[in-house]
C-alpha cells in the first residue's frame, strides 16, 4: 500500500511534495552540539507526520508544520527551539529575539 501524498503550500503560494528529510535535516541544525539524541529527533518528526497525515488532506501549510516544529523543540531542548525559532520566524531585530526570549521564560 502506498503512502498518500502530502503537499505543503509555502509561505509564497507555492506548492511543493512534503519531504521527512528536510524536516528531520532543520531539527539537525538546531539541535547541533546540543543533548537531543537522533532517535528523539525521528520520534518528533514521526509525531508531527501522523498528525499531518491523520487530517486527510492533500495540502498542508508549511507555517502549521514550523509552529508543530516549534512546539515539539520546546519540549525537547530549549536552546534548540530558539536556534529553529530564530530562522522559521525570521527574526529581524535583537528586540524580536528578545520578546521571543522573554515569552520562553514566562512560560
Amino acid at each position: 500500500m502506498e503512502a498518500p501524498r502530502l503537499f505543503v503550500v509555502k509561505k509564497d503560494g507555492r506548492r511543493e511534495t512534503y519531504n521527512r528529510d528536510k524536516i528531520l535535516n532543520g531539527l539537525r541544525r538546531a539541535c547541533e552540539k546540543r543533548p537531543v539524541s537522533e532517535a528523539q529527533m525521528e520520534d518528533v518528526v514521526a509525531s508531527i507526520e501522523r498528525e499531518l497525515f491523520a487530517r486527510g488532506e492533500s495540502e498542508v501549510a508549511g507555517t502549521l508544520i514550523g509552529e508543530k516544529l516549534m512546539e515539539a523543540l520546546k519540549k525537547v531542548d530549549e536552546v534548540a527551539y530558539v536556534r529553529f525559532a530564530s530562522v522559521y520566524r525570521d527574526f529581524r531585530d535583537v528586540a524580536s529575539f528578545r520578546a521571543e526570549l522573554e515569552d520562553l521564560l514566562a512560560e
